[in-house]
């Protein structure tokens, strides 16, 4: 059996692994788009602010990694899919024949249509390349614009306020990670931010860049003009699936798979941030762009692709975020649902927030500010999910109280 996996993050590199094991005799071939070793995205920003070395980023140490476990490791982007016979074109000429193959190449950022956006100092941080170019400009006292306050945005966020620079936020929307965020608690977060010496803009837009004198001008909607040293974008992702134009692959907001990761074509799967995947809340299909997920997904792809699979639950939305020391999380229908009850706890002048959303008497979402111990037992609530029919009262007058809540009802004394 010929496996090919495109695409060395997380879930190309799990996949990679797991089919190893289980298939010791097939052939696989894992093929990296990128000119650096396997690394992993969400430790970018501890490398910007020194934490770790360049190597600290890789996933993998030993650079005979996959040489020692029987994995062959091209660097080269896929540029074309031929269904036909089987094959997988690359740019430097190789042609890849494949039984079954699995995209994890991921996504990349997008360059909103703003004039000015390809002046120099101007960069995206989203490959270990941006990072580098970043950190030769970031530190302390320098003016940085950080567009876009999202999930990658608030990470990023950190690290650019870490290394001491004047830091200016600018987001689109009415608050801080929105995806993730409602309004009490995207505010919260933007006020922690503005008390740390961050400037935090919302329901603002950048129209468009200009250099003056050797710095950059961020020309802000409201009227603001920001003199700038360096500007990051972080206005959201898109999938790396160009390549798979004329396929057959059906692609939405990421390529559809089922819960086997299996797409439309019958031995093409996809994983990670790349794929439209099964969705335990809701059981529709959507992109979950986080590492646990990739992982997962990486795991579960190999394992259907080697015929050894089982049927994939699907993934939770979850979120968990920690903002100069203040920590967020969110996990499943945060938003709640339609005709569903909910319970909540405010205290903003101490930043903590605790919201539970009910379908009946089972958990199906949660979000949280300002606390890190038990967050896990949210996520078990929701997944498992547990009847709270004898504590759902007592959540309603205090949601704070969802552990001693898991406690009894998972002994079988909530019935």
């Amino acid at each position: 059996m010929q496996y090919v996996i495109v695409g060395a993050g997380p879930s190309g590199v799990t996949a990679a692994e797991t089919l190893r094991k289980v298939d010791p005799d097939g052939t696989v071939t894992l093929v990296d788009g990128e000119k650096d070793p396997p690394y992993g995205r969400m430790a970018i920003p501890y490398f910007l602010i020194g934490k770790v070395p360049e190597q600290g980023v890789y996933l993998r140490k030993d650079e005979n990694h996959f040489e020692n476990l029987g994995i062959n490791y091209i660097q080269a982007k896929a540029t074309s899919v031929s269904h036909d016979d089987n094959t997988l074109s690359l740019d430097n000429g190789d042609v890849l024949p494949f039984d079954k193959m699995l995209v994890a190449t991921g996504s990349h950022p997008i360059k909103p249509p703003i004039d000015g956006l390809d002046r120099p100092n101007i960069h995206h941080c989203w490959t270990l390349e941006d990072a580098r170019n970043i950190s030769r400009i970031t530190g302390e006292g320098v003016d940085v614009v950080l567009m876009g306050a999202g999930f990658i945005g608030c990470i990023i966020m950190e690290a650019l306020a870490l290394s001491g620079a004047n830091l200016t936020v600018v987001e689109a929307e009415d608050r801080m990670v929105p995806r993730m965020m409602d309004q009490n608690a995207g505010n919260m977060i933007k006020d922690w931010c503005i008390e740390k010496g961050v400037n935090v803009l919302t329901s603002a837009r950048v129209i468009s860049v200009d250099e003056i004198d050797g710095k950059l001008s961020v020309n802000v909607d409201n009227g603001d003009v920001i003199k700038a040293d360096l500007v990051v974008v972080a206005t959201g992702v898109r999938p790396n699936a160009d390549f798979l134009e004329g396929s057959g692959v059906e692609i939405e907001a990421g390529i559809k798979v089922d819960n086997a990761l299996r797409s439309s074509v019958d031995n093409i799967f996809a994983a990670g941030d790349v794929a439209q995947g099964p969705d335990f809340s809701t059981g529709g299909q959507a992109v979950h762009a986080v590492q646990p997920t990739g992982v997962e997904h990486g795991r579960i792809a190999a394992l259907s692709m080697a015929d050894k699979g089982i049927a994939y639950r699907g993934s939770l939305n979850m979120n968990v975020l920690d903002t100069l020391g203040l920590i967020s999380c969110s996990f499943g229908l945060w938003q709640g649902v339609e005709g569903g009850d909910r319970a909540e706890r405010l205290d903003k002048e101490n930043y903590r927030y605790t919201l539970l959303n009910f379908d009946g008497d089972h958990l199906v979402g949660a979000l949280m500010i300002g606390r890190t111990d038990s967050i896990g037992v949210l996520r078990g609530l929701i997944q498992t999910p547990v009847n709270l029919s004898s504590w759902k009262l007592r959540l309603m007058a205090d949601p704070n109280r969802f552990v001693e809540a898991y406690i009894e009802c998972t002994r079988g004394e909530g019935a």
